[in-house]
């Protein structure tokens, strides 16, 4: 087996289901240390962090993955074991094949090669790993960025390892991600009997009108890289059980994915607007889960873009989509940051996995943007 693929296999037999690292950092770190990084454990309540680095000064390039991994679900529903790794077919199975400990064992492989073909390298080679990126990522990234820009820690260039390719390893760069805004809303009522509808308040009948402006409404018609933003109601609930009944009150639970026309203070004063115009009785809490984030054309686009297209057989699509990444706790440090990875058609899902042949060519390809833009153009 590859190098790479040895090291793959033994962070997924940890099961490290968010927040837990199960020792996946301290087997890194150690690792790191033996190459000549110089490692710092980073803990923040049950979160484990590692900052390892390379070099000294500027430029400083981060590679930002995460140890922890989302529950598996029922074992039987696995074809095997989801943490103990097996390759079928030329395919690695195993919870965090794809998201991310792939990756994660391709960035410790890259660096390893990297600093013992240039031990003298200019600047700096870091790897920014945490064990909460799939959870409350209160902990994690954040709390180590905060913790950078208290000391005054620059970071110059951000390489994510997410899972971002679609169809084959380097078709897909994502160059910023969408803000992440959640809410819960509480709307009030007066519970009451079905028949004797004059004598209570019922709250699905009164936020219906302005759940159905939220949803139809155009916030905006995208801009840059990035699609207009979108609102998605994902939860309703209400009720006793019982037929009969009026509700005293509804729940909704409701996200926004944004672009940079907007922040979220101004989302959030725009919604509560709205509730305010249609009268409603309500509560509401939001969670910011980050801003957008968007690296312009420049040199580490187009390092990215170059390096792809060799392993791809073409330019890569430039995309801002998908989820939210820990990327956007780095962005705002002054960072620019692009995220690159391994196919992500089965993150989170049954049977997680990840091409051999695309696992043991990750480490080539982070090697080349580390000597790209460490080194200098070639």
């Amino acid at each position: 087996m590859s190098e790479v693929l040895d090291l793959a296999r033994e962070l997924i037999s940890r099961p490290s289901v968010t927040p837990d690292d199960a020792g996946c950092q301290a087997l890194l770190g150690a690792r790191l240390a033996r190459a000549g990084f110089a490692c710092e454990s980073l803990r923040f309540g049950e979160v484990d962090n590692l900052w390892a680095t390379h070099g000294c000064g500027a430029p400083v390039l981060a590679l930002l993955g995460h140890t922890d991994v989302v529950p598996p679900g029922p074992r039987e529903a696995w074809r095997s074991d989801p943490f103990v790794p097996e390759v079928r077919d030329g395919v690695l199975h195993g919870r965090g094949a794809a998201d991310m400990k792939g990756s994660v064992a391709a960035f410790v492989v890259a660096a390893e090669r990297f600093v013992g073909a240039h031990p003298q390298h200019p600047g700096t080679l870091a790897i920014l790993l945490t064990s909460d990126e799939e959870g409350e990522a209160s902990d994690g990234v954040r709390r180590v960025a905060a913790a950078f820009r208290e000391r005054g820690q620059r970071i110059d260039w951000c390489i994510t390892g997410e899972p971002s390719s679609t169809a084959r390893l380097g078709d897909l760069l994502r160059v910023g991600r969408r803000g992440s805004l959640s809410a819960r809303l509480r709307v009030n009522g007066v519970q009451g009997h079905v028949a004797y509808p004059d004598k209570a308040r019922n709250p699905i009948h009164q936020a219906a009108p302005a759940l159905a402006e939220l949803v139809a409404r155009r916030w905006d018609e995208g801009c840059e890289s990035f699609p207009p933003t979108s609102l998605q109601i994902s939860d309703v609930h209400a009720g006793t059980g019982a037929n009969n009944v009026i509700p005293g009150e509804l729940q909704v639970r409701f996200n926004l994915r944004y672009n940079p026309n907007w922040d979220a203070p101004m989302l959030e004063a725009e919604v509560a607007a709205l509730l305010d115009r249609h009268g409603l009785d309500y509560e509401l809490r939001w969670h910011r889960s980050g801003e957008p984030f968007h690296t312009p054309d420049g040199r580490l686009r187009r390092v990215a873009r170059e390096v792809l297209a060799g392993f791809a057989g073409a330019p890569p699509a430039e995309s801002t989509g998908g989820g939210t990444s820990d990327a956007r706790f780095i962005a705002p440090l002054g960072a620019q940051c692009i995220e690159v990875g391994p196919v992500n058609a089965s993150i989170h899902q049954v049977d997680e996995h990840v091409s051999v042949a695309d696992l043991e060519a990750l480490p080539g390809l982070y090697q080349q943007l580390v000597e790209r833009l460490l080194l200098g153009e070639r």
